[in-house]
């Protein structure tokens, strides 16, 4: 039983000084932000799969029991939807190596017109991944969440690869209309996603986004605190990332996220302490 948290990336302007250390090397971001969180999101591979030396380095910063989701390339996802796609594949897979038990799972972010007709396709995809990979899809086509039959069709495929169902829940951020920059530009991109909280591993995935208000933000995820405070108790290691559309204070939500699960399920192991945004003095 464990849980991780954390944020859709690693490094932010908003953060640097306030939560974080500024100025840093690119070498040493990641190690710093480990102290605050011990999972993060791997964005970054969707548009372009990093060298193997970057990964190396990656890989140096963090303990091993540090957690990243990492998304496949686009190209496999959404150019290939999944189909002859070994070539793409397999420069990606040989530059993640590095991270080896660190990867909580492969993220299979499907387009919203990957549907149930699909199923099919994911399912022999999802069967010819290696195993030495734990692997989470989500999907954004509306049937699998209105339609039980496209729900059931969906869950078997992932039963079969034991693959787990990502929900990204934006109830929150769709609740009332948006009030600053960021949650405009969230309207506009962000998909319109039921609350779905099902999980059918040992390893459930959450990404949650709240609002720019914290005290909005806390107050839509406690049932995700409540939500995940069930999966422990179930003997499940869940993990979970909070963003915000402007995510200024995304790494504080996220902590604070872990001390509220904490403070239901005693039993869950401390985050480390975080590094000082800035260096101590003897006055």
């Amino acid at each position: 039983m464990r849980l991780h948290v954390g944020c859709a990336m690693w490094t932010h302007t908003s953060w640097q000084g306030r939560f974080l250390p500024h100025p840093l090397p690119p070498g040493e971001r990641l190690r710093a932000y480990a102290t605050w969180c011990n999972a993060v999101e791997g964005n970054t591979t969707f548009y372009a799969t990093p060298s193997r030396g970057t990964v190396e380095s990656w890989a140096r910063q963090i303990a091993p029991d540090f957690r990243f989701l990492v998304k496949l390339p686009k190209t496999v996802t959404h150019e290939r939807r999944l189909t002859d796609a070994g070539e793409e594949l397999r420069p990606f897979l040989h530059a993640i190596e590095p991270l080896g038990p660190r990867v909580q799972a492969l993220w299979v972010q499907l387009p919203g017109t990957f549907g149930p007709s699909d199923v099919d396709t994911l399912a022999g995809f999802l069967r010819g991944l290696p195993d030495s990979y734990n692997y989470a899809v989500e999907v954004r086509h509306r049937a699998f969440f209105q339609d039980a039959r496209a729900e059931r069709l969906l869950e078997g495929a992932l039963a079969e690869s034991g693959a787990e169902w990502i929900p990204f829940d934006t109830v929150d951020l769709f609740q009332r209309p948006p009030v600053t920059d960021a949650e405009r530009e969230a309207w506009s991109r962000k998909p319109r996603m039921p609350r779905r909280s099902k999980a059918l591993t040992t390893r459930p995935v959450v990404r949650y986004i709240g609002r720019d208000d914290v005290t909005l933000t806390v107050e839509g995820r406690r049932y995700w605190a409540e939500t995940v405070a069930g999966w422990l108790r179930e003997g499940r290691s869940p993990t979970v990332f909070i963003h915000t559309p402007d995510n200024t204070e995304a790494l504080a939500l996220a902590r604070r996220f872990h001390d509220d699960v904490r403070a239901l399920v005693p039993e869950v192991e401390p985050l480390p302490e975080p590094m000082p945004a800035e260096p101590l003095t003897l006055f």
